[in-house]
């Protein structure tokens, strides 16, 4: 008999198939039970008949337990009213493990606690909205690639150890390497993807970073996944366009894709509809001034925290680029506007909903003069960065990137509260278990 994944089974009406999966749920009335059957591509609603099975197998199954792993053998048929549109009537099946009932599956339908449920997360992403979350990141990581292989990116990857911090020096992870020498866990791919587009032009690194950021919000992971592509004669206006361009792609892809596991999320599509370009833009002294507006005690010269970046982003119904922030907030890297060198020439982009930022990018210093002024303003230890000053005594052009972070553009995409749920595992400042 042929085995058919949940999500192809409207290929194979009529047809007696078979599924390999879990008991999601079960449902009894007399001599009927109607066990719930997942197989991690969907969810199908199994109808048994005492009178079509042998009396031991209905009993047996009538009283599995929530979890068990089974191979159920049947023929398919269209049903509107059923979950997917489709059930299965049971002619066989075999248990192959039953969850015993002294040791019962701990999530059940009932209300479970945050700590409970990221305590069995290991379990929790068997469930229908971790699933639906989990699934839109696959797509979310493959439209991306999509995006960046189809306009002549080449994906080229960055190392995870890293000599010395790109983001600043309180957020690295630092690693005990061979013979008592020290590295870190990379914070960006972005200074050695530099060197990859000055090698072939236009690059994207793809991959985990680490920030020992001591924060607690709903917006923080300490390791999460980042897409950086860098271009080499490239600028602002180029950061602007393609990252508006891959936002629009991504949602759009979405949207195709994933309608079915939106609707678990009771996402509200015409949030996600309104996402077409161009994007709002507004500069960084137009954002103070509009929260200062609003009520807000920021003075200039200050970064954005989540309460800045909701209320600026609250007046657009798609995402709003933030550009020409203060030099002194921003890295090292960042290339000053001529016209006005107190601010960079940095752009960030702010989802809506309040979901705070989604990308974060700009032109980066190509001025090998320049470079080592703001090195020793920083106070970064220079002979680390010896590679990274070549890029500039050897062919240097302006040149410019972003990264744009897959947990929160997930989270904002999905419509939830926090990114903890966008990863399987998420490592958060006091959660490294499971």
């Amino acid at each position: 008999m042929t085995r058919v994944r949940i999500e192809d089974i409207g290929r194979h009406t009529g047809e007696s198939i078979e599924i390999a999966g879990w008991l999601y749920n079960l449902r009894k009335s007399g001599k009927i039970a109607f066990p719930q059957v997942r197989d991690g591509s969907g969810l199908i609603q199994c109808v048994a008949v005492k009178a079509q099975l042998p009396e031991e197998k209905f009993e047996a199954l009538k009283h599995l337990t929530q979890e068990s792993s089974l191979i159920v053998r049947g023929k398919v048929r269209a049903e509107e009213r059923a979950p997917g549109g489709y059930e299965m009537d049971v002619e066989d099946f075999d248990i192959v493990q039953r969850v015993a009932e002294e040791h019962p599956y701990p999530i059940t339908p009932k209300d479970h606690g945050i700590d409970f449920l990221m305590d069995h997360r290991h379990l929790w992403i068997r469930s229908r909205r971790q699933h639906a979350v989990l699934r839109i990141r696959a797509e979310v990581i493959k439209a991306v690639r999509d995006f960046f292989d189809s306009n002549g990116f080449l994906l080229v990857d960055c190392p995870i150890f890293t000599p010395a911090a790109c983001e600043g020096t309180t957020t690295l992870f630092e690693v005990d390497y061979f013979e008592d020498e020290k590295v870190y866990l990379t914070q960006s791919g972005q200074l050695y993807n530099e060197a990859n587009a000055m090698a072939f032009g236009k690059v994207y690194c793809f991959g985990p970073t680490f920030r020992a950021e001591k924060s607690k919000t709903r917006r923080h992971l300490t390791e999460f996944w980042m897409v950086e592509p860098e271009m080499a004669y490239a600028t602002l206006e180029d950061v602007k366009r393609v990252g508006e361009a891959l936002v629009c792609f991504v949602v759009d892809r979405v949207l195709q894709n994933k309608r079915p596991e939106l609707a678990v999320l009771e996402r509200d599509l015409a949030k996600l509809e309104a996402i077409k370009p161009p994007f709002p833009r507004i500069t960084y002294d137009a954002a103070v001034e509009l929260l200062k507006k609003k009520g807000s005690e920021i003075e200039w010269g200050s970064d954005f925290g989540g309460t800045d970046e909701t209320l600026i982003s609250e007046e657009f119904d798609r995402p709003v680029i933030v550009e020409k922030y203060p030099q002194q907030i921003k890295a090292f890297y960042f290339e000053s506007d001529p016209a006005r060198p107190e601010l960079a020439l940095g752009a960030d982009f702010l989802a809506p909903e309040g979901y705070g930022e989604i990308i974060g990018g700009g032109q980066r210093v190509h001025s090998l003069e320049l470079l080592e002024k703001r090195l020793a303003e920083h106070n970064l230890p220079r002979e680390a960065f010896e590679w990274y000053l070549d890029l500039r005594r050897f062919g240097a052009v302006p040149h410019a990137g972003f990264g744009m972070g897959i947990e929160r553009v997930v989270t904002w995409i999905c419509g939830i509260d926090h990114l903890r749920e966008t990863i399987a595992f998420p490592r958060m400042l006091y959660r490294t278990k499971p």
